[in-house]
């Protein structure tokens, strides 16, 4: 996908696993924004398709646009209305309309039905966005960097509302925070500059990651040979810190004294997912490596 002379999605491949909540992670700029216009056929791809609940993005029909609820901390909404009133207007254009639930998240989300749009917070605006998006019980729910700019309790109650009505939706989230997607997405892929580096699901992502921390009796020095898991490989004294990226309780003992002498202790711990993607990311800027399960 290009613009120009400017190649904004390079080799871009995943799927989203239907019922997921399938987090893009990745920098501003590093192309999620530019994957969610082509997937709502806003943009056509200059080589490549995409496909949407199983239809080419190009031939996308308002039958699959009635299926996707959209919300993105830039959406446009006409000011001059109430929340009321704009809701009564989108109403008609969607068949499976639930005004139960509709008033339901209403009342969760705390939104003024009274109020004109352009007079609502940026938080409320994107409580009321997802107003717009659930009633209908879309089977796909696009967002688009939603948290952006939200304080802690109204993000948490945006994030509330949604999972409390999610049930087999399925949920495509960008975000460059990853703070925001963790303990919410079920599979994440990771994007830099256009390019996948990897696609997985949080829980194997987060099981085979691990800091370990080796003690020696001797001086540290980095080992000659290092497996290509361990990564950002440090000798400070008389410890040796790696990060494993295929850790095996089992094997990491074995692993580390057939090529490290003197060993006193093995240390392990979990690793929070900035530190995961923060990882990632310096190994392929500095390798050119592109990071995928299995690897």
């Amino acid at each position: 996908m290009g613009f120009e002379r400017f190649d904004a999605l390079r080799g871009l491949t995943f799927d989203v696993p239907e019922g997921s909540a399938f987090a893009m992670i990745g920098a501003n700029g590093a192309g999620k924004t530019t994957t969610i216009k082509v997937l709502m056929n806003i943009l056509e791809p200059s080589r490549g398709s995409a496909t949407v609940l199983g239809v080419d993005s190009r031939t996308i029909s308002p039958r699959e646009l009635a299926q996707i609820g959209y919300v993105s901390e830039n959406q446009d909404m006409p000011t001059r209305l109430t929340v009321g009133e704009y809701v009564d207007y989108l109403r008609p254009f969607y068949p499976t309309w639930d005004r139960q639930l509709e008033g339901s998240i209403a009342r969760q989300l705390r939104l003024p039905l009274e109020r004109k749009i352009g007079d609502l917070s940026h938080g409320m605006r994107l409580k009321m966005a997802l107003l717009c998006a659930l009633p209908y019980r879309p089977k796909l729910l696009i967002l688009d960097e939603p948290f952006s700019g939200l304080d802690p309790l109204v993000r948490d109650e945006f994030m509330e509302g949604l999972l409390e009505q999610a049930g087999e939706m399925t949920i495509l989230i960008s975000s460059h925070e990853l703070g925001e997607i963790d303990g919410v997405a079920t599979h994440v892929a990771f994007l830099d500059e256009g390019r996948l580096l990897f696609q997985e699901s949080m829980n194997e992502l987060t099981g085979r990651f691990r800091e370990v921390q080796v003690t020696l009796e001797i001086e540290a020095v980095r080992p000659a040979q290092i497996p290509k898991d361990w990564m950002q490989v440090r000798a400070i004294g008389n410890v040796l810190t790696f990060v494993d990226a295929r850790f095996e309780e089992n094997g990491l003992g074995e692993a580390v004294r057939s090529r490290i002498s003197g060993v006193r202790g093995i240390d392990s711990k979990p690793m929070a997912l900035r530190s995961i993607f923060t990882t990632l990311a310096r190994a392929s800027r500095d390798n050119g490596t592109r990071w995928k399960e299995g690897q």
